[in-house]
């Protein structure tokens, strides 16, 4: 893809993100709808915060795209570290794993992690942007250019202090409400819930292994060559 089609796509995407976040924003003003919103609001969701994640992530490629055209490569490394960060050690492995983990708990029992009721609120398509769409932007991006990834040890202490930020939140938010953010925590004893968090890193870090194994099977040594010049 060329460099204007890169950023054509990344503005789209971008603004698809904007789009939904701005969606979801509107449905905690409907009365019916803002209960689902209640005992933490729409960011004690995994979802709702990825969506985010991804609006942050995509403005930022839009801007390194931009800088890149005025400036050239060589000022604006920060920039382009930054975007590659973001993307490595947050943007696709929290992307995949909601996706991945949404289907597998919705394929099995719906109620939980979706209940039924969910459908009256959000429509067909609105779930499979919030769970499904998310994952192909992310392998796209893998496919559109290399990302450097950082030391394998820095990549996943940045990523367990994600799990272990939101994890904390989760925990809280249960501890002064007494409701859990997904049905399916009410269901485990506390040590099914250390064993459920446990096992939950353990799939996000198989998950950003694997984004550095694909980006290496497209891209090889370049983005290890970037590395080295830093």
């Amino acid at each position: 893809m060329t460099r204007t089609s890169t950023c054509i796509y990344h503005f789209l995407v971008l603004n698809w993100y904007v789009f939904l976040n701005y969606y979801i924003s509107q449905q905690e003003k409907d009365k019916q709808k803002s209960k689902i919103f209640q005992n933490g609001g729409q960011w004690k969701y995994l979802t709702f915060l990825n969506l985010f994640l991804q609006a942050i992530f995509y403005g930022v490629a839009c801007l390194e795209d931009t800088l890149k055209r005025m400036k050239g490569k060589k000022d604006i490394k920060f920039v382009t570290a930054f975007r590659d960060l973001l993307f490595t050690t947050l943007a696709f492995p929290v992307s995949t794993f909601v996706f991945l983990s949404f289907w597998i708990l919705f394929l099995y029992d719906r109620e939980l992690v979706y209940p039924k009721h969910l459908d009256g609120i959000f429509p067909v398509w609105m779930n499979h942007a919030m769970h499904t769409s998310i994952f192909p932007f992310s392998l796209v991006e893998i496919i559109l250019r290399p990302h450097c990834y950082p030391m394998k040890k820095k990549g996943l202490t940045l990523l367990a202090a994600a799990c272990l930020v939101y994890i904390s939140r989760v925990l809280w938010i249960y501890l002064r409400t007494g409701t859990w953010v997904y049905p399916v925590f009410a269901k485990l004893s506390a040590v099914g819930l250390a064993v459920f968090f446990s096992l939950s890193y353990i799939f996000s870090a198989s998950i950003y292994l694997l984004g550095e194994k694909l980006n290496h099977w497209k891209w090889g040594d370049l983005g290890q060559s970037r590395k080295k010049k830093k």
